[in-house]
C-alpha cells in the first residue's frame, strides 16, 4: 500500500505521458465533458453562451467573416463557435476528439440546415490538402499541449492556411501560473462523479514545474477493478514566449488581446489571445 500511495503522489517527467485519448473516447467521461459544454452558464470544456455570442460577433467583424471564408476549428467540441460562424454563410470545418461531441454538433448543423463539415480525429494526426482563411483553437487548447505537440500543430496551421491567413486562438497567462498552488487531494467519487459511473476514489495532485511554467493535474482514479490515471498539462505563456513558437513556425504576430473577443490586453490577464498571420 505504502508503494502505491508512493507512486500515486509522485510526479512524472515534463509532459512524459499523454492522456487526451482515454479522456475523450471514454464513453462516460465524454458524456460529462458534453453536459459542461452545453451548460451556458459556466466557463468549463466551453466559455458561457453570453461571451460566445460576444467572441462570435468580434470574430466577423475583425476576419470580416462572411461568404466564401473558410474557417476550420481545432478542437470544436459540439460546435458552438462552428454554427454560429456557419450562420453567417462561412464555410466551416471543425475537429474534435471526442465522437459524442461531433455527434452532437453534426445534429445542431442539421437541424439548422448549415452546411458545416465536421470531423472525429485526434486533430494532432489530421491531414489535408484543403486551404483556409482562419485558423480557430479556443478554450486554451493550445496549452495542453508539450513543445514537440505544439510546433506539430503550428506547422499543420501554416500548411492549412491560404498565404496571409489567420491564426486566432488564446492561452493561459503567467499571472494565471502564479496564482495555481501546489495540492493533493482524496475523495470519494472525486469531481461528483465525473470520472467513472461506478464507486471510486478519486486522487487529485498538482504539481508545478516553476522553471518551465508548466502545470500538471495528475488524476489517479481508483475503482473495484480498474486503476487509472490521467495527466491534465497546462502550459503558460507570456507575449513573448508564445511570439517565439509562433515566429518559428513562419508566423507575425499582428494582435494581442486579453481574449478571443478582442478586449483589450493587460499583463494581469489571466489569459490572452494572439492574432498571427501566415508570411
Amino acid at each position: 500500500m505504502f508503494e502505491e500511495l508512493n507512486q500515486i503522489n509522485s510526479c512524472p517527467k515534463l509532459f512524459e505521458f499523454y492522456t487526451a485519448s482515454e479522456l475523450w473516447t471514454d464513453e462516460h467521461i465524454s458524456k460529462q465533458m458534453l453536459s459542461f459544454h452545453l451548460n451556458e452558464h459556466i466557463d468549463v470544456a466551453s466559455r458561457k453562451v453570453s461571451f460566445i455570442d460576444r467572441s462570435v460577433d468580434w470574430m466577423i467583424r475583425h476576419f470580416n467573416i462572411g461568404v466564401g471564408t473558410r474557417i476550420i476549428d481545432f478542437g470544436c467540441g459540439p460546435g458552438l463557435y462552428t454554427i454560429r460562424l456557419a450562420r453567417h454563410e462561412a464555410a466551416v470545418t471543425g475537429i474534435d476528439f471526442s465522437r459524442r461531441s461531433i455527434r452532437y454538433a453534426q445534429e445542431a448543423a442539421r437541424k439548422e440546415n448549415l452546411s458545416v463539415s465536421y470531423i472525429w480525429q485526434n486533430y494532432l494526426e489530421f491531414k489535408t490538402n484543403e486551404r483556409y482563411n482562419l485558423v480557430l483553437m479556443v478554450m486554451c487548447d493550445f496549452c495542453v499541449l508539450s513543445p514537440s505537440q505544439r510546433k506539430i500543430m503550428l506547422r499543420k496551421f501554416h500548411n492549412n492556411l491560404h498565404p496571409g491567413g489567420a491564426v486566432l486562438l488564446d492561452v493561459y497567462s503567467l499571472a494565471a501560473f502564479e496564482k495555481r498552488e501546489k495540492t493533493a487531494l482524496c475523495e470519494a467519487n472525486l469531481n461528483n462523479g465525473f470520472w467513472s459511473l461506478n464507486d471510486y476514489y478519486g486522487f487529485q495532485n498538482t504539481f508545478k514545474f516553476e522553471m518551465e511554467k508548466v502545470v500538471l493535474d495528475k488524476y489517479t482514479i481508483i475503482e473495484a477493478d480498474r486503476t487509472r490515471t490521467f495527466y491534465n498539462w497546462l502550459q503558460y505563456f507570456n507575449p513573448e514566449t508564445i511570439e517565439r513558437e509562433f515566429t518559428d513556425c513562419g508566423f507575425v504576430i499582428k494582435d494581442i488581446y486579453a481574449d478571443v473577443a478582442g478586449s483589450q490586453y493587460y499583463p494581469e490577464s489571466l489569459e490572452f489571445a494572439v492574432v498571427a498571420r501566415k508570411k
